[in-house]
Parts: structure tokens; C-alpha cells; sequence
């Protein structure tokens, strides 16, 4: 490049910069400039679409609930282990963020709601940040009113408490509400009930019969390794609760695990096995149960869709030393 062209070039740029500087309002259309778009005042509707074969699946969000994490949030494991298990998932230590992910599935025959979230209560007191399950629904195109029925994996409050409204009616006004016997067994019974008194699930007893009582305990019990409803078949994971129920989702040769709460934050517990929540009534068979459960879906590579992973809280279990690691499904544009 000569001297003269050089010089053109160095030209050039300073009159751009010139421009730039002095003309900020300038188009690069050609038109008036736009004034910059007002911040948000909220979080876009979590909802999220994918197909099982024939199923259509909507995960719906119902939000994320963030707290300072108890002593006893992992009840054998140090806290020093478990602070370096949240720093190498980029969590701050000492801090726990958990997600609910309800959904809802289309049979093409019935829609289905697994499971309800916080509810519109929860809605009101943590000031949007939980309860939104009602909310993404609509904004997914789903009216509460036109789900068939609910299926309920177990008996704690942020998958039950969505059944009703922040008045005390039913959320799901047509829908059969659907419940794992072996939990509506336990909950229903007075004697465990007095047994539970002053310990640490005397309020899910409490809350189990609020919640069901307010619907007139009108439930269908249903039973494990069974067809529920086309495509859905419940199977029993104990552990967590007695009752506990996760749900195979197929449609010809797809198929999903929805594994409910087998593990609560997977940055912890699917790393980590062995460690048992807080939330776990049996820490030893919940981990028994994590341990199977993770094991079929690592060897058959079956898709696992979890009720507190991460939005949109679907991925791949696969082995990785003594644990396991999460391998998230892709986002897809189309369905």
C-alpha cells in the first residue's frame, strides 16, 4: 500500500469517528433513531415443548426458590465437600437455588398435568418467585380448565399445593386427580400422623389433609407398573417419601424417565449418589433407589426429565466414576 493510500485510510477512519462521536443518533437504516427499549420488568414465560413419539410434552415452570443452604441440606456429607461441589457447578457456596418443573402431556387423547408446583399462595408470598406453574401454562396455550387429569408423584407441598387456587378452589376444575395408593395410605393414616407429631413431616401430614380436604378427598388411588393413562405408567421409587412415584413416558420406541424427586439438584445429588437430601424420609433407600434408577437410564441412554433440574430440566444420566453427570438435552427450535 503506497503513502497516498495510507494516508486515505487513516482519513477515512477519523471521519467515521468523527461521526460516530458527534452523531449518536444516527440510523444505520437510513430513518430516525429509535429510543432504546424500556428494561423488563419481569422474567419471560418458562415454557418449553418436546415430543415422545406421539406425546407432547410442556414443561411449565412453576420458578425457582433461592435460600441460604441449612447445615443439614445434605445430611452425610461435609461442608466442605459440598461447597466444592457447588463452586465446580459455578454455584456460590452456601447458597442453594432450587427449580420446580411441573409439565403436562398430550396424549392426543387426555391432557395430563404431572405433578402442580408451589401454588398461587406461594405465588403471592415469595413475590413471583415461586407458584408460576398457572401462569407459564396459560402462556403456553394451555387453559387449567381443559386438563383431564393430575397425576401426583407424592405427597410434598411444591407438587401438591398447585392443586389449589390462592382462595382455596380447585386449579384444575375437570381434571381427575390421580394419587400413588401407597402414598394416599400413608399420609391418610391417623396413627402415622401421631406418630409424626413434633418431628420434622408433621406439617406435610398437616398440608397433605389441607389441600385434599379442600378438594372433598376426591382422589383416585392408582397402583405402580401399570398403565395409568395412554403412554404413562407410574413405577414406584421410595425414598424420598413412602410412596414416592416416578412416571415412564413412551410412545412406540421413545421413551422417558420422569423421575419426580429421586434426586433434588443434580449438581449435588447426581454427582453424588450416596449423599442423601434433607428431604429424603429414608436416606438409604432413596439413595438405593437414585442408584437403580440412574443405572437403567445410563444403560439404556433413556432420556430423564427431573421435576429440579434446571429449566427446561431435560438431559442424559450417564456414568462418570463413582457418580454420575447430567448431560443436558439440547434446546430445539421445532417440534
Amino acid at each position: 500500500m503506497d503513502e497516498r493510500m495510507t494516508e486515505m485510510s487513516r482519513r477515512t477512519v477519523l471521519a467515521a469517528a468523527a461521526i460516530g462521536a458527534a452523531g449518536g443518533g444516527v440510523s444505520l437504516g437510513g430513518g430516525p433513531a429509535g429510543a432504546a427499549a424500556p428494561p423488563a420488568s419481569g422474567q419471560a414465560p418458562g415454557v418449553y415443548r418436546y415430543k415422545i413419539g406421539s406425546l407432547e410434552v410442556t414443561v411449565a415452570t412453576d420458578g425457582a426458590r433461592t435460600f441460604p443452604m441449612p447445615d443439614n441440606f445434605v445430611a452425610n456429607a461435609k461442608k466442605d465437600e459440598i461447597d466444592a461441589a457447588l463452586r465446580a457447578a459455578y454455584m456460590e457456596p452456601g447458597k442453594m437455588t432450587i427449580v420446580f418443573n411441573p409439565v403436562v402431556v398430550n396424549t392426543g387423547g387426555k391432557l395430563v398435568a404431572i405433578d402442580t408446583g408451589n401454588g398461587a399462595a406461594a405465588f403471592e408470598q415469595s413475590k413471583g418467585a415461586v407458584g408460576q406453574f398457572q401462569t407459564n401454562l396459560k402462556a403456553g396455550g394451555i387453559d387449567p380448565a381443559t386438563v383431564d387429569a393430575v397425576l401426583i408423584s407424592h405427597f410434598h407441598g411444591d407438587h401438591i399445593n398447585g392443586l389449589l387456587t390462592a382462595d382455596g378452589k380447585k386449579a384444575f376444575p375437570n381434571a381427575e386427580i390421580l394419587v400413588p395408593q401407597a402414598e394416599w395410605a400413608f399420609w391418610s393414616d391417623d396413627g402415622n400422623m401421631s406418630k409424626a407429631a413434633g418431628g420434622p413431616i408433621e406439617g406435610n401430614f398437616k398440608n397433605a389433609r389441607r389441600v385434599f380436604g379442600a378438594l372433598g378427598n376426591k382422589v383416585t388411588p392408582y397402583a405402580h407398573d401399570k398403565e395409568v393413562v395412554a403412554g404413562i405408567t407410574p413405577i414406584a421409587t421410595p425414598g424420598h417419601t413412602p410412596g414416592h412415584t416416578s412416571f415412564i413416558l413412551a410412545s412406540g420406541n421413545a421413551k422417558v424417565l420422569l423421575q419426580s424427586d429421586v434426586t433434588n439438584h443434580p449438581a449435588l445429588f447426581v454427582r453424588n449418589p450416596g449423599w442423601h437430601a434433607m428431604f429424603d424420609m429414608d436416606g438409604d433407600q432413596a439413595e438405593k433407589t437414585r442408584r437403580r434408577m440412574f443405572d437403567m437410564a445410563s444403560a439404556e441412554k433413556l432420556q430423564v426429565q427431573g421435576f429440579h433440574f434446571p429449566f427446561p430440566a431435560a438431559g442424559y444420566v450417564e456414568k462418570d466414576g463413582t457418580g454420575y453427570r447430567l448431560v443436558p438435552v439440547a434446546w430445539s427450535p421445532t417440534l
